[in-house]
């Protein structure tokens, strides 16, 4: 008898429970690499506030839910060093497998509406890791490497090259 209500009780429990609650994790952690490598990082959550500042190479741990119901999280990471341009990269969350399959088969629609929209267990984030390469600031679109010519507009040029131009007619 004590089996049984034991039996019922783990039962009853992974009813009232989300796969991605169960199984997926409220945090996921970001390894941020770039080429040139100490570039500064910055990361700014969806409400502004500054969650991350730090140098490349890296690994960062960032929640995947607001806490609110239906609130995945995003990122705006910000990657910059003198005398390269600066790239933004956004992250975003969607929902895993977990949270739609997983409910689909054990969690049902208690785990759909309920657990899982209130954990951040049922997101992930997008991109998983960011590797990026910085251009150069004098960096421009000609990338022909025999020493042809290629035509441009002038608003492509990088402004500090715009005076070493040659008129041809």
């Amino acid at each position: 008898m004590a089996i049984r209500h034991s039996l019922f009780a783990v039962a009853v429990a992974i009813a009232l429970s989300g796969c991605a609650t169960i199984m997926g994790q409220p945090t996921q952690t970001m390894p941020i690499s770039s080429t040139p490598s100490d570039a500064k990082v910055l990361i700014v959550d969806e409400a502004g506030a500054e969650v991350f500042a730090g140098q490349t190479p890296t690994s960062v741990t960032l929640n995947k839910s607001t806490g609110r119901y239906w609130g995945g999280k995003s990122f705006k990471v910000t990657i910059s060093k003198p005398g390269y341009k600066t790239q933004v990269i956004p992250v975003t969350s969607s929902a895993n497998g977990w949270y739609i399959a997983g409910n689909f088969v054990f969690g049902g629609l208690i785990g759909w509406f309920a657990v899982d929209p209130m954990n951040g267990g049922m997101y992930t984030l997008s991109p998983e890791a960011i590797a990026s390469s910085l251009p150069t600031e004098t960096a421009h679109n000609n990338a022909a490497k025999d020493g042809s010519i290629a035509i441009m507009l002038i608003q492509d040029v990088p402004a500090n090259l715009r005076d070493q131009l040659v008129r041809i007619n």
